[in-house]
């Protein structure tokens, strides 16, 4: 643009084509100020406006929030004669409606003398941005003409504010529905939390293409049914004539990375090797995550390592991936390369980073990243750097100098902080401490048994029986039990959950039967439990813990 500029400066005469070339070289660069600028000068020069010129100034004054100037080129266009354009007369509706003048941008609209279907569309738009459902739907049935567009927005205004009822009436009575229309539907059922709708709706879809299925897959991740994404996928590769797009893929493989399904993982990576999308950055890094996740690090170093174009997202799922894998050196190395590349570190990057100092017991390392991402990188402090920073001062030992710190926190220390330090207090033995951390826990979280069972460890620990007695009634008094632990494992394909305690399984007696043999062989080879609650042989014949 700066060298178009120079010749455009030198042309003696540039006629109205000329600034109008300008003008539109500056919007599609998003120089909204140049813009400006160039228009300021075109007027001193009593250049000739054309009804092209208006639109682009007008949009610039609209992404600048200038509604003063935006007012001042509005009796500019009265003057000359444009306002019964109607392109001139849309833009001035939509750059006052996104300044939330939606009464200028009303007035706008009714001093146009021939609107056409698309000011009818932007001023039902530019009610809906403002949540004013009845005007927009008012003035939509107004409407003397009506096209897929105008019909498209009214139904997502429906969606925009939760009426699903509304929005499928509307859709139901919709001539001519195209395929953009059944997507905008479904990703309302989506957006609504309304699986049954999402699933019901994709079934009487007479068409379908990747949108259609990345509305059903979305809907499944924004739900979080992860085992149900990765049954939709298998079905879209299996029945749909459909290749996935990036974004598919990206949502697969967090599915994979939630579910610790790994074989599938692997498939879609094999996949995009074979795919346009093995340069793609957003599946790279999704690939990064998925093998971090399942604990394969190693694999998910080498994607990163074979990635052409890396961001930040890539250099914070891998910092990450290492510190919490135990690679913190390797983190810490990959953070040097991260700002050799010129990529500027985040709050998440030093989430990494501080968890790679913790597990590595890099107290005063640890202390300088803090300080480096406060100075030199102007990131303010969140509870999780705080929580890292407890966590690393707690597993070194350094028990009151992390209850100093979550003292002088500039944030108020919540949950997560105050169950760091009594993790700590139970691998040193501090009785006190930990006492102190509950306290703060039942004041955040005074219905969570969690904290009970913590502590009743710490005084195990200390053989204070009495204690163990004591918090074991307390956390019965809370009248809430705590979560079951539950693992995944994938089998044939299939992802199956085991809580503790579960007895639902189809083949439970087999695995306790193998459970119990397994602990046969661990004794046999000298294994001895250390917790004292290990039942082998209980009088429902179950095995509760093994520690």
């Amino acid at each position: 643009m700066s060298r178009a500029r120079q010749l455009f400066d030198q042309m003696p005469g540039p006629s109205s084509a000329l600034w109008n070339t300008m003008f539109k070289g500056y919007v599609q660069n998003e120089m909204y100020g140049q813009v400006m600028g160039l228009f300021n000068q075109m007027n001193s020069k009593n250049a000739t406006h054309s009804c092209f010129t208006f639109p682009m100034v007008l949009k610039s004054c609209a992404k600048l929030l200038a509604l003063r100037e935006g007012g001042q080129v509005h009796c500019l266009v009265l003057k000359i004669g444009f306002g019964v354009n109607s392109y001139v007369g849309t833009t001035l509706i939509d750059m006052y409606s996104s300044g939330g003048e939606i009464g200028l941008a009303y007035k706008a609209f009714s001093e146009m003398v021939g609107r056409n279907v698309v000011a009818w569309t932007s001023m039902v738009n530019a009610f809906l941005l403002y949540s004013d459902v009845v005007s927009a739907r008012r003035l939509f049935d107004l409407a003397p003409d009506r096209d897929i567009v105008l019909w498209n927005t009214m139904v997502s205004g429906y969606i925009k504010c939760g009426d699903m009822v509304a929005a499928r009436e509307l859709f139901d009575v919709m001539p001519n529905k195209d395929l953009i229309s059944w997507n905008t539907l479904l990703n309302g059922y989506a957006n609504n939390a309304d699986v049954e709708g999402i699933e019901r709706f994709f079934e009487e879809m007479p068409e379908k293409n990747v949108f259609s299925w990345n509305g059903l897959i979305g809907g499944y991740a924004h739900n979080k049914r992860f085992a149900e994404i990765i049954s939709a996928f298998k079905r879209m590769m299996k029945e749909a004539h459909v290749s996935p797009n990036d974004a598919t893929l990206v949502i697969v493989l967090s599915a994979c990375s939630r579910l610790g399904a790994l074989d599938m993982g692997k498939w879609v990576h094999a996949y995009v090797e074979s795919s346009e999308y093995k340069k793609n950055v957003f599946v790279g890094n999704g690939l990064i995550d998925m093998y971090a996740k399942c604990g394969v690090i190693e694999s998910a170093v080498d994607v990163f390592r074979e990635m052409s174009t890396k961001d930040l997202v890539s250099y914070n799922t891998l910092i990450n991936g290492l510190a919490v894998h135990g690679h913190g050196s390797d983190a810490l190395g990959y953070f040097d390369e991260m700002e050799n590349a010129g990529v500027r570190p985040d709050g998440i990057t030093f989430i990494g980073i501080l968890c790679a100092c913790s597990h590595m017991g890099e107290v005063e390392n640890g202390l300088l990243y803090y300080h480096l991402m406060i100075n030199k990188y102007s990131v303010s402090p969140q509870i999780e750097h705080c929580g890292c920073m407890v966590d690393l001062l707690g597993r070194a030992g350094l028990l009151e100098q992390a209850v100093n710190f979550i003292i002088n926190m500039p944030l108020q220390a919540d949950s997560v902080v105050w169950t760091a330090l009594l993790g700590a207090c139970r691998i040193y033995k501090n009785v006190e401490l930990a006492e102190l951390a509950l306290e703060q826990l039942i004041e955040i979280e005074p219905e969570n048994p969690a904290n009970y069972v913590m502590l009743s460890n710490v005084y195990s620990d200390a053989r204070r029986w009495d204690d163990v007695a004591r918090s074991k009634i307390a956390m019965r008094n809370t009248k809430h039990r705590k979560l079951p632990g539950c693992s995944l494992i994938e089998l044939d394909q299939e992802v199956v959950e085991f809580y503790s305690y579960d007895e639902r399984h189809t083949k439970t007696e087999e695995l306790y039967l193998a459970l119990r043999g397994l602990t046969k062989q661990l004794k046999s080879c000298g294994y001895v439990p250390k917790d004292k609650t290990f039942c082998e042989e209980p009088s429902e014949g179950r095995i509760f813990s093994i520690t």
